[in-house]
């Protein structure tokens, strides 16, 4: 009985002492024996005073109160170092739930305490003057309060580290209402306000790290709002109703790693709000509206490990959708609309361990080629059940570890064989739950019920591409068609469907037709097929037609897609901007404009007189950019002188342009002027050789007056050449050479002086006989003279044609083919009675095109000189030019020899009959008035002899 009790007596003594000790806690006994004032109560260190309607702080607290409560509040997790101490130590206020309506007086023990909630009350105001006594405040709580701005003088300069401002009336931040709390402040937290714009710049608190502005009502952020926290790392701007995004949003939070953005109506991604965030590593977009993500999106935020796409509307998810995000780890892209999935959507996620794509209108998982989860070799988590999967490739995915799955709508033909037996496999048996729709004898089974031997391919049910769209190339304005055509075993209803770059052509001109046609089955049999053609019509492409076509046809079993043909729209090439010909002063720049259009866009390519060969290139002097329409050439010379081409070419064919460059100078002297000295009666020449562009008009002065001519006066070559026949005494004297173009005037003078000849005086006192005697043999000396230069003369004449006539043939025989550059035609001056005709003031233009002087043609002598080059070398004269010039040569000096001889036949003994020793035949009688015109031609022909002959050779 005894031994039964003392299990009993053991409890109730503890009994009695937990008792003794609880009632020694509440009545605030200890060691020193506590008391606890009225009407609060008191446990342990804590003096209770809520739920008492208060609005001040208690008079007469006791020293050993370490905790102070006025009124009920939430269970708070907050540090405190007041362990055990007195009331004037103590760091830690808790004063939420009472009816303040301003900061409360803490008196003079305020300057210690670093933590001070103040949530729930009906504080309306901060004043810095309430909050000046709180010097080691480092988290203050004003939650739940009817605060409805902040000023610019609100906060004091306080160590605060801690601000929370939750579920106020907020609506107005003053510029400056945080900078005196800028070097301290780490947590802001302005949740549930009514702040409809966040000013630019307003935060500049640069060691703050979490800021958070969820249930507002911002609907924009403009760029640079946010600029000013550095060292931000998490921002969360939840259910505001943002629904745009400026370029530069969030520039300036370069060390930011979380930004959340969900339930709002953001519309699409781009990389313009993102720009600057290069640290980011978890965005969350959940719940918005985004229907796009544009190319390069991710471009500023590559570090990304996890990103939240869910509940938005995006129905495809393309190549480029997530190009650049090779760090991610997790991908939600649950609760959307995706239907399109492109071949390589994935790729470059190389370090993605889990996709969702759950609750989505997935039907087809392997659009194209490869399927888009060929890249995901470190996926382990898949998540795709909501979809309505016909057919699916996932054994790829070597590493996964978990698949959601739940589809009634699979294929169980033999190409689905492998998944049952892979999936008890990997153990996903618990998360998948699959059933199949077709073959008719396996619907509604599940895949892991049916035998191996069942899953057979005897008929094909999807539709299977038979003829391929062909890529094609075509004019603009021509008509295209493409054709697609598709064969099935089932009767099921099908539907067609063009694509191009992806997208459905909705309002296209579509034909489509369908028959059926037999198709050898097993064991001998013909089975009947139905093959179906779609046709897609293109009338009068433009260049916005130009894709990639790809056709879709489709069942009740799955879909089949064609491979994408390529449409090219050319154009040839037409210009907007053609070269002009361009007259410019030499040392200036010139400008050469050339712009084309076309489809593709041509390319511009520019020669000079046929070739590429262009001085200024060699001397660095030209300057062409790849995409500039203009062609410069500095510090233009005389060599730059030529045809310039523009060649605008694409596939569709070229085109070209051309434009004459000319280099203006101001006129010069070629060749050195030259004093002449000539013997009476002898043939001046007086040279003037002008260069200048354009060529230069000359003009002739004798000792500064107006040179007067006479029938002894010649010019040629342009007036460049002067010549003086039978020079007399009075031809002496200074003749000026003045040139001049549109850029100015150079003059030079030459001196000619004429000599007395001793020979032409004869004795007054010879006697008549023997003048007689000395008449006859002057005569017939004279005659001899004459007939010996005829014959060398026209000797010579025959020499010369016969050498370039057989040099000439020698050249056309070696150089006749097809690729001979002929020179430019130069226009023939020989008149139908095969003189030459006299030509006015032309130019004979260089074949070269290289900046050569041109030379004008004489228009009195019906001569011309060839042109030359800047070296002095004359360039080759055509046969025809060869021929002309010395047959005319020939034929007129041989006729000049015959009428001199009979001149001097008949007169040239002094007047009187011809010498009966010398027999030769006369041709006509002649009067006085015509003995001195044929004595006048004849002085003319050996004076023009001797200048055709000397300009002949010094050209």
């Amino acid at each position: 009985m005894s031994a039964s009790m003392q299990p009993l007596n053991a409890v109730m003594y503890a009994v009695v002492f937990l008792l003794f000790f609880r009632i020694e806690l509440i009545l605030g006994y200890d060691e020193n024996t506590r008391t606890c004032p009225s009407p609060c109560t008191c446990f342990g260190d804590l003096l209770d005073c809520s739920r008492l309607k208060r609005r001040g702080i208690p008079e007469n607290l006791p020293e050993w109160t370490v905790q102070f409560k006025q009124r009920q509040s939430q269970t708070l997790s907050l540090h405190t170092t007041c362990d055990k101490q007195p009331l004037c130590l103590c760091v830690y206020r808790k004063l939420n739930n009472n009816e303040f309506e301003t900061v409360p007086d803490l008196g003079p023990h305020a300057a210690n305490i670093t933590t001070l909630i103040l949530a729930n009350n009906r504080i309306t105001k901060i004043s810095l003057e309430q909050l000046r006594p709180l010097q080691r405040l480092e988290t203050l709580d004003l939650s739940n309060n009817s605060i409805v701005d902040i000023k610019a003088d609100s906060f004091p300069a306080l160590p605060l580290k801690n601000l929370i401002m939750n579920n106020n009336r907020i609506s107005t931040l003053e510029t400056g209402c945080f900078v005196n709390l800028s070097s301290t402040l780490q947590v802001l937290r302005l949740n549930r306000n009514r702040l409809s714009t966040i000013p630019a710049k307003i935060f500049q608190l640069p060691n703050l790290q979490h800021l958070e502005l969820n249930r507002n009502r911002v609907r924009r952020v403009e760029g640079l709002t946010f600029h000013g926290l550095h060292a931000l790392r998490s921002l969360k701007i939840q259910r505001n109703g943002i629904s745009r995004l400026m370029d530069g949003a969030f520039w300036g939070l370069s060390n930011m790693e979380v930004l959340q953005l969900d339930y709002n109506n953001l519309t699409e991604v781009s990389k313009g709000w993102l720009y600057g965030l290069l640290t980011l590593q978890q965005l969350h977009l959940g719940h918005n509206a985004i229907s796009r993500i544009r190319p390069d999106a991710w471009e500023f935020c590559q570090k990304l490990s996890e990103l939240d796409i869910s509940s938005n509307h995006l129905t495809r998810l393309e190549e480029s959708s997530f190009v650049g995000l090779s760090l991610l780890d997790e991908l939600h892209i649950g609760n959307n609309r995706v239907s399109f999935i492109a071949d390589g959507a994935f790729r470059g996620l190389s370090h993605l361990q889990m996709l969702d794509l759950q609750n989505n209108e997935i039907s087809w998982t392997i659009e194209d080629m490869n399927g888009p989860f060929s890249a995901l070799d470190k996926l382990r988590k898949l998540f795709l059940q909501g979809n309505q999967i016909l057919d699916l490739q996932i054994n790829i995915l070597v590493r996964l570890s978990q698949l959601h799955l739940n589809t009634s709508s699979l294929l169980c033909d033999c190409q689905l064989k492998w998944f049952p037996l892979w999936v008890a496999e990997q153990t996903f048996l618990p998360y998948v739950n699959a059933s199949c729709a077709h073959p008719l004898m396996l619907k509604g089974k599940s895949v892991f019920t049916v035998r191996q031997e069942d899953f057979v391919c005897d008929d094909f049910p999807k539709p299977q591409i038979t003829v391929q769209p062909e890529t094609q190339s075509a004019i603009k304005s021509a008509n295209v068609t493409f054709v697609c055509s598709a064969a099935s075993s089932s009767d099921s209803p099908m539907t067609f469907a063009w694509k191009k770059d992806n997208e459905v052509l909705n309002d296209a001109e579509i034909h489509n037709q369908a028959h059926l046609r037999a198709q050898g089955g097993g064991q001998g049999r013909e089975t009947e097929v139905t093959e179906y053609t779609t046709t897609l019509q293109l009338r009068s492409v433009e260049f916005t037609s130009e894709g990639k076509y790809q056709c879709v046809i489709s069942n009740h079993f799955g879909s089949s897609y064609s491979t994408k043909a390529k449409l090219t729209v050319n154009m040839l090439p037409s210009f907007t901007k053609m070269p002009m010909d361009l007259s410019i002063r030499a040392g200036a720049t010139a400008r050469l404009e050339c712009a084309s259009v076309g489809h593709p866009s041509p390319q511009i390519a520019w020669q000079k007189d046929g070739g590429t060969d262009f001085p200024a290139a060699r001397e660095r002097r030209m300057h062409v950019m790849p995409e500039d329409d203009v062609f410069f050439i500095v510090d233009v010379k005389t060599e730059d002188i030529g045809l310039y081409s523009c060649t605008a070419q694409n596939t569709a064919g070229a085109i070209s342009a051309n434009a004459t460059l000319t280099v203006l100078e101001t006129p010069s002297f070629l060749r050195p002027l030259m004093d002449r000295t000539v013997a009476k009666g002898e043939t001046a020449v007086l040279q003037c050789i002008a260069g200048g562009s354009p060529s230069p008009r000359l003009n002739w002065t004798k000792d500064d007056n107006p040179l007067v001519v006479t029938e002894r006066h010649f010019f040629a070559a342009g007036n460049q050449l002067l010549i003086i026949v039978d020079a007399a005494e009075d031809d002496a004297g200074m003749y000026t050479c003045e040139m001049s173009n549109t850029l100015g005037t150079q003059r030079g003078n030459v001196r000619l002086a004429v000599l007395p000849n001793p020979n032409c005086d004869v004795g007054v006192g010879a006697s008549g006989g023997v003048g007689s005697d000395e008449d006859g043999w002057t005569t017939v000396g004279i005659v001899i003279i004459a007939v010996v230069c005829c014959v060398v003369g026209t000797s010579l004449v025959w020499v010369v044609i016969i050498y370039h006539t057989r040099r000439r043939n020698e050249d056309c025989s070696v150089t006749n083919t097809d690729e001979t550059n002929l020179p430019a035609d130069i226009p023939s001056y020989l008149s139908s009675q095969g003189t030459l005709a006299d030509r006015q003031d032309g130019y004979i233009p260089s074949e070269s095109g290289s900046g050569n002087h041109q030379f004008m043609a004489s228009s009195m002598s019906g001569f011309y000189m060839q042109p030359k080059d800047m070296n002095g070398r004359r360039g080759a004269l055509s046969l025809e030019m060869h021929g002309d010039f010395l047959c005319q040569l020939y034929s007129e000096h041989f006729s000049m020899c015959i009428v001199s001889l009979e001149y001097i036949l008949e007169y040239g003994h002094g007047g009187g009959h011809r010498s009966p020793a010398l027999p030769l035949p006369r041709t006509h009688q002649l009067s006085p008035q015509e003995r001195q015109h044929v004595h006048r031609r004849t002085l003319r022909g050996f004076h023009r002899l001797v200048q055709q002959i000397y300009i002949f050779l010094i050209m």
